[in-house]
């Protein structure tokens, strides 16, 4: 029994250093998008300072574990068995959970997540305990009911607070030294960088380094007896220093930002630390107390009076964490892809890259915030109004710049700050809620979220927001799901529920690396808008604007065949599949469109002007066959679905050919445009335009037909309508190879003559 349980808490160890590296791909959001997103420094010295305090806060952590140990329930109530089901409960679920959130691109709280799989995993053994008789006492006497609630109501009341002040902070901080800083600077870069640095040093001495178990004592006791004399000396030494640098030409705001990550991943790993490994560590503590003091006593007998005690993390463990966290920081791209959510919510107005859609929600958000700032600005002095609105003069920056340093300092301090305050005053905060509600915060003060993008910000804010109160109900059922399973299965359920979770982590990592191989489209994009050599930009257009029509065309094609293919069987899943792919590929083609119009204006204004005509032929092209599509693929999916009478073998065979014709021509302009090869245009142009005369007569006979009566009216009816799309289709398919040819066609010195 003890093996068994031994290879248990091995699997958690495993699972551990996965939640680890899962952990870190969300939570790095929080302090790395700040310096990223506004270029501090290169990403690699900004991985690299953040790494060094995310190691230095995991070897200087306090390693309590008493959230875990019996912050949630009361162990004295409960057996060694039903504690083991509870911890790897909690561990199965943290890992899928916090995986599934890094997938979808969606910062998430650690400390929610492992507060209420907590709770989920001990209210329902509890419930059972209770409900089978097992023990006498009432569920208020098993769990700690009123400090879960005091942590949940603290976490989410964190959000609200963090939006204001960062909203209020901002605007002053914009005000002072607006967008034009680098001008004024010299009278007052001295006096913020001592008061953002002192803000940051107070954040790390209370919240970062408060509980180590490598600091003595004695300082320890010495910091908070004078802490407030020690934050004078701070503010007084660092308002000096940050003068002179400013006064050497040093950029002051980039060394706040840098100083600010290292702070925040200091702290991240420091206190975090617990939710990745605490449970693991408590999930061993537990075997170590069994072994050592069951004496005979059945797993299912033992009681765990232990973990009613605090108990210290051997230092060991917490350099091995801190190794595995460093490591995960430079290696995960799912951390990559939670970083540019942060980052696209909070960057100036470009509405070409918004990520997310418009929602009603939103949309009225948006119309009734609008309307009360109308209304005020209708009451504000027009003096006013002028003045505020010329310290909000933004100026023209990069373009890969999201925002600037005064607001990515603001960011790190503000966020430090309010996290240092909660902590000193005992309430339990999530890192990743401060320091995300803080960025929209300030971007909304800083004007970044505009009329053209507003709605989809909004959208964008409470889909996040969603997925956090998502994350406590669902690691709650989850977690709760999980230890119903191994309650009742004991030890081969609970290593078939760690075979899963592995099965499922493996399995999104191939899905994940598939979509990322699939939607890896922004690298040219990229070299499109950095380089300043307007041949090199023409040339990685063309490139980039080739692919994306080949890809529309080759989509078109195969989309085509499938859903004719589908109708002709009467099977209504590929059909569904097909029209959730057509919406996909309409948002993708309306990114794509958007970037290349973005790159064309960045090319000589002469040959943009020639060009850009073909373009949007082209363009308008392929979403008119887009379109088309959707048009042949609703009546189809609509007539499968209610299994009207399937397609007559008559009309498959007549429309077989058809189908096969349209797909080959569709396919030979696809490999016209992907050679650059435009010998054959007229030949292909030609047979496109016989198909269509082909089926303007099959038109005319299923229009006959349908006089006549003869069959079901509703197939009657979708085989006239795809008919006449495919005609449709031909057409666009023409217009698309006849704008690519001109598109494509070499420069010649005439075209880019002024």
């Amino acid at each position: 029994m003890e093996i068994s349980y031994l290879l248990i808490v091995a699997f958690m160890f495993m699972l551990a250093i996965i939640d680890l590296t899962v952990g870190v791909s969300n939570d790095a959001v929080n302090f790395l998008s700040s310096a990223v997103g506004s270029k501090a420094a290169k990403l690699k010295t900004v991985l690299f300072v953040a790494a060094i305090g995310v190691f230095v806060g995991a070897a200087f952590s306090s390693g309590m574990m008493d959230i875990a140990r019996h912050g949630i329930f009361q162990p004295s109530y409960f057996v060694f068995s039903e504690v083991m089901c509870i911890f790897l409960a909690v561990v199965i679920s943290d890992v899928f959970l916090l995986d599934l959130f890094n997938s979808l691109g969606l910062p998430t709280s650690t400390t929610v997540s492992m507060v209420f799989e907590l709770l989920g995993a001990s209210f329902i053994i509890s419930l059972i305990k209770i409900s089978s008789g097992a023990t006498s006492a009432h569920m208020v006497d098993l769990l700690n009911t009123d400090k879960a609630l005091t942590m949940i109501i603290s976490i989410f009341l964190s959000v609200a607070i963090a939006f204001v002040f960062g909203l209020i902070v901002q605007w002053l901080a914009r005000i002072v030294f607006t967008f034009s800083f680098r001008r004024k600077l010299s009278s007052k870069i001295g006096v913020y960088g001592g008061i953002a640095v002192t803000a940051i040093l107070y954040f790390m001495l209370i919240k970062g380094l408060k509980g180590s178990t490598l600091i003595p004592a004695d300082v320890k006791e010495y910091i908070n007896n004078h802490t407030g004399m020690l934050l004078l000396a701070s503010f007084a030494f660092f308002t000096v220093l940050m003068q002179l640098l400013h006064w050497c030409k040093v950029n002051v705001l980039r060394i706040i930002v840098l100083i600010g990550t290292f702070s925040l991943a200091l702290a991240f790993a420091g206190n975090d630390l617990v939710n990745f490994i605490g449970v693991t560590l408590a999930g061993l503590s537990s075997y170590q107390d069994f072994a050592a003091n069951a004496n005979g006593l059945a797993a299912d007998q033992f009681v765990m009076d232990s973990l009613m005690s605090s108990a210290k993390t051997p230092v060991f463990f917490l350099i091995g964490a801190g190794a595995v966290m460093v490591f995960a920081l430079y290696t995960s791209k799912k951390a990559k892809k939670v970083l540019q959510t942060s980052i696209s919510l909070a960057s100036k107005q470009n509405e070409e890259n918004e990520m997310f859609g418009s929602s009603p929600l939103a949309r009225n958000v948006v119309r009734v915030v609008t309307n009360l700032v109308n209304s005020v600005s209708r009451k504000t002095p027009d003096s006013v109004k002028l003045w505020i609105n010329k310290r909000f003069e933004p100026l023209e920056e990069r373009e890969d710049v999201a925002f600037d340093l005064v607001r990515a300092s603001i960011n790190l301090v503000l966020a430090g700050l309010l996290i240092a305050v909660g902590t000193s005053m005992k309430l339990p905060l999530s890192t990743t809620y401060v320091t995300f509600m803080v960025g929209m915060g300030s971007s909304l003060a800083d004007r970044a979220w505009g009329r053209e993008s507003a709605v989809y910000r909004v959208t964008g804010v409470v889909s996040v927001i969603g997925g956090w109160f998502i994350t406590a109900g669902a690691a709650f059922i989850l977690a709760a799901l999980v230890a119903t399973i191994m309650y009742y299965g004991g030890l081969p359920a609970m290593y078939v529920m760690i075979a899963i979770v592995i099965y499922l982590l493996i399995h999104s990592h191939l899905k994940y690396n598939k979509k990322q191989q699939e939607d890896n489209v922004d690298k040219k994009m990229q070299v499109i808008m950095s380089s300043e050599d307007q041949n090199e930009v023409w040339g990685v257009l063309q490139q980039h604007a080739a692919e994306t029509l080949s890809h529309s065309l080759e989509f078109s094609a195969e989309t085509y065949k499938r859903m004719f293919e589908a109708f002709a069987n009467d099977d209504a899943r590929p059909l569904r599949g097909s029209m959730h792919k057509i919406v996909d590929e309409k948002a993708l083609m309306k990114k794509m469109r958007r970037s290349e119009t973005r790159g064309l204006q960045r090319i000589d204004q002469a040959l943009a002007i020639e060009r850009s005509t073909w373009y949007h032929l082209c363009t308008n092209s392929c979403q008119q066959m887009l379109n088309t599509l959707n048009r042949i693929g609703e009546p189809m999916k609509e007539h499968t679905d209610n299994s009207f009478s399937p397609m007559s073998k008559v009309y498959v065979k007549e429309f077989t050919p058809y189908c096969n014709d349209i797909y080959k021509a569709l396919m030979d302009i696809n490999q016209i445009i992907v050679s650059g090869d435009y010998s054959n245009t007229m030949e292909v142009s030609e047979r496109a335009k016989d198909l269509k005369h082909s089926l303007a007569n099959l038109r005319k006979v299923q229009t006959v037909r349908l006089h006549q009566k003869t069959g079901s009216l509703r197939m009657d009816f979708v085989y006239l309508n795809l008919i006449q799309e495919s005609h449709e289709l031909l057409s666009e398919v023409r217009n698309l190879l006849r704008g690519s040819n001109k598109l494509f066609a070499p420069v010649v010195d005439e075209e880019v003559k002024e």
